[in-house]
């Protein structure tokens, strides 16, 4: 008698296709996908793409928390019991993700061990990130987080060659997301162009030595 083979979970077909409590959305560059405030009811997975996260303050001061790319889950604060979403998620490019409602969510963390692990990666993953980001505001100058920020950016370290980093960030947006201001981000930004750590042609071109202005204390 032949045993039947073990069913082997599809993530990436499972995630390609509509139904059984997820939703396949195509986004468009500036496109709200949930704001602060919404019901937390469901988790997004991003297929393409990249999102910026947002958060307002009672006085009306916006901060940019992250930006997303593809192969990253969106809004699982929802299974930790968060009722109202604690940021806004706005498309930064064209895109697509997966809406997977809470439900959903919560029966393939116990049924499919594939998609568990995926997800337990993706929460440690981002709780690494949360405390590099607490040490950098704690001891790294200004410049040295706009260095690793462009570095992230550009995913330099996990790709064999620098890649153009897609979207064109604002230096506004990159001045929020390190706490310091337009003007200064400017001026490093030429600096780092005149060392050869970055490069300007329509895009913007992250070089690993930039790496450099990190480590340097």
């Amino acid at each position: 008698m032949r045993r039947k083979k073990p069913y082997r979970f599809d993530l990436k077909a499972f995630l390609a296709r509509d139904g059984d409590g997820r939703t396949i959305v195509e986004f468009r560059k500036g496109r709200t996908l949930f704001s602060q405030g919404d019901p937390a009811n469901a988790v997004f997975y991003i297929l393409k793409g990249k999102v910026k996260l947002t958060v307002l303050s009672q006085q009306g001061k916006e901060a940019v928390v992250a930006v997303m790319g593809p192969d990253v889950f969106v809004g699982e604060g929802c299974l930790a019991g968060q009722r109202l979403r604690m940021a806004t998620a706005r498309a930064l490019t064209d895109g697509s993700l997966v809406r997977l409602e809470k439900e959903t969510m919560i029966r393939l963390l116990h049924e499919q061990p594939t998609f568990s692990e995926l997800f337990t990666t993706h929460l440690l993953s981002r709780n690494v990130r949360v405390e590099e980001d607490l040490v950098d505001q704690l001891f790294n100058s200004s410049e040295q987080r706009l260095a690793r920020m462009l570095l992230l950016l550009a995913h330099v370290g996990k790709q064999k060659e620098s890649e153009i980093v897609i979207p064109k960030v604002s230096q506004e947006t990159l001045a929020q997301m390190i706490g310091t201001t337009r003007a200064r981000v400017s001026s490093f930004m030429n600096k780092f162009r005149k060392l050869g750590l970055i490069e300007y042609n329509g895009k913007l071109r992250v070089h690993s030595s930039l790496l450099n202005i990190v480590l340097h204390d």
